[in-house]
């Protein structure tokens, strides 16, 4: 089965909506020996996640202390996100705990400092809450220059400080 799409630059929908139009699926099928092809026409709706949902998605992760998952510079990860806030430029930034998918700096051993990263949260896509163990490790080496103003940190009760 083969699909062919193209995206409509016409189509206006509420909300952040992209229309995919012309979706074209390809089936092959016998007959009587005869293999034939057999298109089928369609729209779909899909949603697309903004900043703001990726803020909020990735902020109650840290708040609930789960694993979420995304894509980052074209790589699959699976990461625990402990801080988010700014840092000293302003820019929104995560720091997280990566514990599985893709790196190109590679990962480490389960446990290990190195799997610290600094996120750039504009830059992830498709992030999506996970279920499943809280994964973390001593010795963050860049909080301060990672996030230097701090919405929420997984370590400590924001409430408390009220």
């Amino acid at each position: 089965m083969r699909a062919v799409c193209t995206i409509s630059p016409f189509a206006q929908f509420p909300g952040p909506l992209v229309s995919i139009t012309a979706l074209r699926i390809f089936k092959p099928i016998e007959d009587a020996g005869n293999r034939r092809i057999v298109e089928g026409m369609g729209v779909i709706r899909a949603r697309i996640q903004t900043v703001e949902d990726i803020y909020q998605l990735v902020r109650t992760a840290v708040v609930g202390k789960h694993p979420i998952r995304a894509i980052y510079h074209g790589r699959d990860r699976w990461f625990c996100p402990h801080r988010l806030g700014r840092n000293h430029d302003g820019q929104i930034r995560v720091l997280c705990y990566q514990y599985g998918g893709e790196s190109g700096s590679g990962l480490q051993a389960a446990g290990s400092p190195e799997n610290w990263r600094c996120i750039a949260l504009e830059k992830l896509s498709r992030v999506e809450l996970l279920e499943g163990a809280w994964h973390t490790a001593p010795n963050h080496s860049r909080p301060q220059t990672c996030v230097a103003e701090v919405d929420v940190d997984a370590e400590i009760d924001m409430d408390a400080e009220d």
